[in-house]
Order: C-alpha cells, then structure tokens, then sequence
C-alpha cells in the first residue's frame, strides 16, 4: 500500500512586476539565501542531505519578491520566472509544478496534495517541463506563463509554484510511502471586477463552565467557524459579547485576531470569556469584522458578520450556597422555637404544680377560715 503525503510549503507575500520572456538559464546561486528552502534526503545525494529553494525571479536571478502577486484583466496573459535554487554539493532532479492554494482548518496556508489536479490559478499556470535538473550550487532561471481565462471570476485567486522531491519512506504501519518533500513561493493574483470582502460565521457552539468556588462566576466559551464567502483574501477580528437576561451583566471580550482566509476558506476558532456570572440564561453574542490583509485597501470597509445562541447558566454552586444558609437559618428558628416551647412548657408545669400543691394543703392553712374552738366542759358540774 502506498500512500502519498505531503511536508512543508515555502511561503511568501507581497507585490509584483512581470518580467519579459526569456529562455531558461543556469546561474550561480545567490549570495543571499531565497526565500524559502528545506533540507531533505534525495535518493541521488543519500545519504548527504539536499537542499533547495524557490523564489519569484527574472531572467538575471531574483529580485526580492517574497512572493507572485498579479492585478490582472479576465484574459489576460503575462510570463514571469520561478528561481530554483540547488544549495547542495550534487546535481538535484527536482518535479516542478504549480497548484491551487487551500486554507486549513487551523487557518494556514497549504497547497493541494501532490495528487490532485488543481482547478484555479495552478490550471492558468505553465510550466516548459515538469522536471528539472539544477547542477550543485547552482540556481535555473525557468519561464512559466500565466494564462487568465475570459471567464474568471473577479477577486483574489490564490497558489504556489512548487519544487518537490519525492523520498520513499514507511508511515507508523511499516507500509511503504511515498513522501513529498516540498518548497515553493506563493502566486496572488486579482482578477479585475466587483470585489465582494465578506467573512461569515456558521456553526455557532457556546456553553458555560461553572466555577466550584460560589463567590467567582464560570466561563462562557464560543467555538464558531469562519467562512470567507467573498472573493476577497481577508483576516478578521472576533468579538464575544454575553449579557443575562435583560441585558444585565453585559460584558465583551476580544478574541485572537484571525489570520489570512482565502475565499472559499474557512477556519474554526474559539473565544472564552472567564468570570462570567450563571444568571441562568445567557445570551452570547458573537461578531467577526474583516480586516484587509497587506497592504489592500477595503473601500468602503466590509460589514461585520454575528451570530446569536443562548446557554443555561444555572448557579449551582450559588443555589447550594443558598440552600445551606436557608438551611441554617431555619435551624437556628427551629431551635430558638424549641427552646421556648420548652420554656413555655417548664413555666406551665411549674404553675401547675403551684395550683396542685396547693390544693393538698388543710383548710387551716386556708386564708379567711376561723379556726377557733366552743369550750367544754370536762368537770361534769351543771352550771344550774
């Protein structure tokens, strides 16, 4: 089983000025490095190692491009040079072609695997041959013309022009792979017309974490995709705003700004807010406002795009906080009730006691009762 994987693009931006068409020609390498390289195993220099570098050129070497950037008409045709630079000791057999450019999901910028045909700007572009042989320490000149179909659409349209080597190697398996060592230089390029700056968000998730300590609140994360929708190469700033019911405890927060999406990209991202308090139902609000990248200019600046979701914040540690101090005050009434009742209870026996003690006592004892006795007479004499 063989498999097709691919390592490393060089990357580069900025503007452009075409060069006249020229023949290719072998030059010694430059003084100053280009503007990317790697060093890889080539099974003609293993176990040495090879190393090489791709840079926009002219037919007397680069120029300081970092990368290919065009403003160019529906149909229009211009021809430029690729440098390719061998800074090794042998003589290096490189492939080169060019591709379309993607946006990965962590928002890079990547070319499309060795294997699959490219459909946009890598199709406009062609190359005299797909190998190349550069001699050691040596740099080759090579004329590619960039072809602009009548029906392109207007707006930005991104690649790369690649020099690759391909090494054998086994993937973690054991199986047998064939592994792309890659290096190239970027191709922007504009088509004339309507320029549409749009970024769009989709597939909006937020929850709220509490936190275990009541007196703190939890955090409210967003996790959203970014969908460059326009035809413009755009960054973007994300915002995420969280407020209670009726707009109590409103608060915001920024997020990481977004790097370079190319139209048709998109990337996921997301944003925490820390110390916001469960007020059962929350509302997040999430905003992402493009920003121009390099030097272009957005006249009149693009929208912001939002999106909306709700989220339970329920307080549980608040209302266990709360339960325990309902449950402590009704201790503390319960006991003072008790306590009285027993007061309460103690006065009453003890005056029934005083009723029932007295009661028992003899009629002597009883206020108001004369206790005096009539006189008898013991001697038996009759007074008469």
């Amino acid at each position: 089983m063989r498999l097709l994987a691919t390592i490393a693009v060089g990357i580069g931006l900025l503007g452009v000025v075409p060069a006249p068409p020229a023949s290719a020609l072998a030059a010694p390498a430059p003084s100053s490095p280009p503007a990317t390289q790697r060093t890889s195993p080539s099974p003609a220099l293993s176990p040495a190692a090879a190393t090489w570098g791709v840079a926009p050129s002219t037919p007397r070497g680069p120029n300081g491009r970092p990368a290919f950037s065009y403003k160019l008409d529906p149909g229009a045709i211009l021809t430029d040079y690729v440098g390719v630079t061998n800074h090794s000791s042998r003589p290096l057999t490189l492939n080169l072609y060019a591709s379309d450019a993607v946006t990965t999901t962590s928002g890079g910028f990547d070319l499309l695997a060795a294997g699959q045909k490219p459909t946009d700007v890598g199709s406009w572009v062609r190359l005299p041959r797909r190998t190349v042989t550069i001699p050691a320490a040596s740099r080759l000149d090579v004329p590619f013309t960039l072809t602009v179909p009548p029906n392109a659409t207007p707006g930005d349209h991104a690649g790369g022009i690649v020099a690759s080597l391909t090494d054998a190697g086994s993937d973690p398996r054991g199986n047998r792979v064939a592994v792309d060592h890659r290096v190239g230089a970027r191709i922007y390029l504009r088509v004339t017309g309507e320029l549409q700056p749009t970024l769009t968000i989709q597939d909006l998730r937020v929850r709220h974490t509490g936190s275990v300590d009541p007196l703190t609140g939890g955090t409210v994360t967003a996790t959203f995709t970014v969908r460059n929708t326009g035809n413009v190469r755009l960054a973007g700033q994300p915002v995420l705003g969280v407020a209670g019911p009726f707009g109590q405890a409103r608060r915001s927060v920024t997020g990481a700004a977004l790097p370079e999406i190319l139209p048709g990209g998109e990337l996921t991202t997301t944003v925490r807010m820390p110390g916001v308090p469960p007020l059962f139902r929350l509302t997040a609000n999430v905003t992402v406002t493009p920003v121009a990248v390099g030097d272009q200019v957005l006249d009149p600046p693009p929208r912001a795009s939002t999106a909306r979701a709700a989220v339970w914040a329920v307080p549980w540690p608040q209302l266990a906080l709360l339960a325990l101090l309902a449950l402590t005050g009704w201790a503390l009434i319960a006991t003072r009730r008790r306590r009285a009742a027993q007061h309460a209870r103690a006065v009453a026996a003890a005056r029934e006691e005083g009723r029932a003690e007295a009661s028992r006592a003899p009629d002597a004892d009883r206020p108001g009762h004369d206790n005096r006795q009539p006189a008898i007479d013991r001697t038996g004499k009759d007074d008469t």
